[in-house]
């Protein structure tokens, strides 16, 4: 049956992909789309329809039997990327593109609440379909809706994201933890500037950044286990203002990722202890600030193996990836605080029609294919859960 529901509404899903991809806007700037996603859920016979903040809906869907409360998430936000593919349905804002697939996210969203509201008659319980802003950018528009309410009570949290990692007609399916922590380090080096010719006259903040940014990966390679996944990079590097002067000055900003609280913390401790160290030796100083962003998402177990096993009988065996954790952040993590969720990747990835391309990458494609495994998650799930 949810094979053939799915068969019917891809023409329509399609559309409403590419009129999103066509119309993208940037995190906390989603208004068209907003009102796209309103239009389109009050067509749809929807009455519950709910905007909690400025951008960003949701909408619930009422079975008309008592039962739990089942919320499912889609982020809405695109990129500040120039699009370079040639497509009839390219980014018509300049500058702004759909290069992660949240265009596909809210699609296969906005198809799932259509046909929840067609069943209804036959739920015991409600359905909160989020649509949600601002993913991309800390600290992101799950944690505003968290703060509205939106969770309250909502007995389980489900959500998905396509991906260019995986083939296309697969579902990456993981356990336990399966994002990273996303935290941002800024270090500001003081030093003495002076003339290029009498160093001896000055403290110079490159060099001793410099040396900063050397001694800051022996963390990763020194004081963390080789069995604890943790990533460090320094992405961005200013000073100086002249090729004859060392500057007084010097600033370093960069990334962690980590799986656990406790390495997180002792990321941010192990970090400031090496800045101390280096510029102490050499009569510097130092600003340090280390900025939590998104937690890591926990997939429950028993949720998880519940999907893995409604995956396999709609799909088959060859359809599940048992994958390892994943280092990019996800803003989900902020809706789970108080109940149990299950976020699974859909993989979007076919050589032949060029959708390979990374997230975030001015050539992003998505196969369109994968809008189906998507949806098919979504209505397996929810008549699992909610339909006698």
């Amino acid at each position: 049956m949810i094979k053939k529901i799915v068969d019917d509404v891809m023409p329509q899903m399609i559309s409403d992909r590419r009129h999103l991809h066509k119309h993208p806007e940037l995190s906390f700037e989603e208004y068209q789309t907003t009102e796209f996603l309103c239009r389109e859920l009050e067509a749809a016979g929807i009455e519950d329809i709910r905007r909690p903040v400025k951008t960003g809906v949701v909408a619930v869907i009422h079975g008309v039997y008592p039962g739990k409360t089942v919320a499912i998430r889609a982020d809405i936000d695109a990129l500040p990327i120039q699009e370079k593919n040639e497509l009839e349905f390219c980014s018509v804002n300049d500058g702004v593109m759909h290069a992660c697939g949240h265009d596909g996210h809210a699609a296969m969203l906005l198809a799932a609440a259509r046909i929840f509201e067609q069943h209804k008659d036959e739920l015991h319980g409600s359905i909160v379909c989020i649509f949600q802003h601002a993913e991309e950018v800390p600290p992101g528009g799950a944690q505003e809706l968290y703060e509205a309410g939106v969770m309250e009570g909502v007995d389980e949290l489900y959500g998905l994201h396509l991906s260019s990692n995986f083939p296309t007609g697969t579902y990456g399916v993981r356990a336990g933890a399966l994002t990273s922590a996303t935290d941002r380090f800024d270090i500001r080096v003081i030093g003495k500037g002076g003339h290029s010719s009498m160093p001896e006259q000055s403290i110079d903040p490159i060099v001793t950044g410099a040396e900063i940014i050397v001694a800051l990966q022996s963390i990763l390679s020194r004081r963390v286990a080789a069995f604890e996944p943790a990533v460090l990079s320094v992405c961005q590097v200013n000073a100086g203002d002249a090729y004859n002067i060392i500057p007084g000055e010097m600033t370093l900003t960069g990334s962690t990722r980590t799986f656990s609280e406790e390495m997180r913390g002792k990321m941010e401790v192990m970090i400031e202890e090496i800045v101390s160290g280096i510029t102490k030796s050499a009569g510097a100083s130092y600003e340090f600030k280390f900025e939590r962003g998104y937690s890591s998402v926990i997939n429950d177990k028993e949720l998880t193996e519940n999907v893995e096993q409604q995956l396999k009988k709609l799909w088959g065996e060859e359809s599940i990836l048992h994958i390892n954790p994943i280092m990019p952040g996800e803003d989900f993590s902020a809706l789970q605080k108080n109940c149990p969720a299950c976020f699974v990747e859909i993989g979007t990835a076919d050589e032949e029609k060029h959708t390979t391309f990374p997230h975030h990458n001015p050539n992003y494609r998505m196969d369109e294919e994968g809008l189906r495994y998507g949806l098919s998650y979504l209505l397996v799930m929810i008549f699992d859960r909610l339909r006698a």
